[in-house]
C-alpha cells in the first residue's frame, strides 16, 4: 500500500473508531445509571386511543439495584378494580423473574414468562420494559453518531444471547450524548416483528441524577399510545430490601 492510500484508509477508519468508542463509553454509562439506580416515584399510565379518549392509572414505582440484580416494585393504585403489585428482578446473565399480587392474594406468584409482554394497559407498555435489561445483553453494536431531534445521540443495537430471558429480538438505543440517558428507544418483537417505540421527554438532572418526566410508548403503525407521566419523584431514596419484601409485595 503507498503512503497515499495508507493515509485515506486511516482517515476513513478513525472517525469509525472514534464513534465506536463513543458509543461503548454511552453503554457503559448506561448500565452505571441502571447499577446506581435508588428511586422512588408516583405518577400514572395513561392509555391514549386514536380517538382521543384517555384511560388513567395511578402508579407507584421503586427501584434499586443491589449487587447483581435490580429490584423493581410497581404498584397501579387505582382505579380499585385494577389495583395489582408487581416485582420485577432482573438478573443481568442469570434468571430474572416477575412476580404479581393481587387485593386478598396470601402470597405473591411467579407471573410465566409468556405473560411478560403484559402489562396494566397491554403490550403496549409491558412489565418487561421495566426491566432496563438490554443494556446487559450478549450482543451489543455501536451504530456510530445520529441524531434525535435537535440532541446529539450515540446510536446502539442490543441483541439477546442464547440465555437472555426477553420477548425482544433487537433494542436500538438513542443514547443523548450529554447525559447518555435514552432519548428514544426502538424494540422490536420476536416472531411479529412489532415495533415498539419509546421517546422520552422532559430530561432533567436532580441530585446528579438524569431521569425523564415522562415516556409515551408507541406500536408503529398502531394508532394512539400510552404515557408514563411522572408527577413526583426522589432520585436517591436510600431504599433497603425491606423496601421490596413480600409484605410490600402483598399488602394493599
Amino acid at each position: 500500500m503507498t503512503p497515499s492510500a495508507f493515509l485515506l484508509a486511516a482517515s476513513m477508519l478513525l472517525p469509525m473508531v472514534g464513534e465506536a468508542a463513543n458509543a461503548q463509553a454511552a453503554l457503559a454509562a448506561a448500565r452505571k445509571q441502571v447499577e446506581s439506580a435508588d428511586y422512588r416515584l408516583s405518577g400514572r399510565l395513561v392509555r391514549v386511543e386514536g380517538n382521543g379518549a384517555r384511560t388513567s392509572y395511578g402508579v407507584n414505582i421503586k427501584a434499586r439495584w443491589f449487587p447483581g440484580v435490580l429490584r423493581v416494585l410497581f404498584h397501579v393504585t387505582s382505579p380499585a378494580k385494577a389495583r395489582v403489585h408487581v416485582l420485577l428482578e432482573m438478573r443481568p446473565g442469570e434468571k430474572s423473574t416477575i412476580q404479581i399480587a393481587h387485593p386478598g392474594d396470601a402470597a405473591a406468584t411467579i407471573l410465566p414468562f409468556d405473560k411478560w409482554d403484559e402489562g396494566p394497559l397491554g403490550e403496549g407498555f409491558s412489565y418487561e420494559d421495566f426491566m432496563e435489561s438490554s443494556y446487559f445483553w450478549a450482543g451489543q453494536t455501536a451504530l456510530g453518531e445520529t441524531k434525535f431531534g435537535v440532541r446529539n445521540c450515540d446510536l446502539v443495537r442490543s441483541t439477546p444471547g442464547a440465555t437472555d430471558k426477553t420477548h425482544y429480538a433487537e433494542v436500538k438505543s438513542w443514547l443523548d450524548r450529554q447525559s447518555d440517558f435514552p432519548v428514544y428507544v426502538e424494540k422490536t418483537v420476536k416472531g411479529s416483528g412489532l415495533v415498539k417505540q419509546f421517546t422520552y421527554y422532559g430530561l432533567r438532572q436532580t441530585e446528579g441524577v438524569w431521569s425523564a418526566s415522562q415516556v409515551e410508548s408507541k406500536i408503529r403503525g398502531h394508532t394512539g399510545s400510552i404515557l408514563l407521566i411522572i408527577d413526583h419523584g426522589t432520585p436517591r431514596a436510600h431504599l433497603g430490601m425491606k423496601d421490596f419484601s413480600s409484605a410490600q409485595l402483598t399488602g394493599f
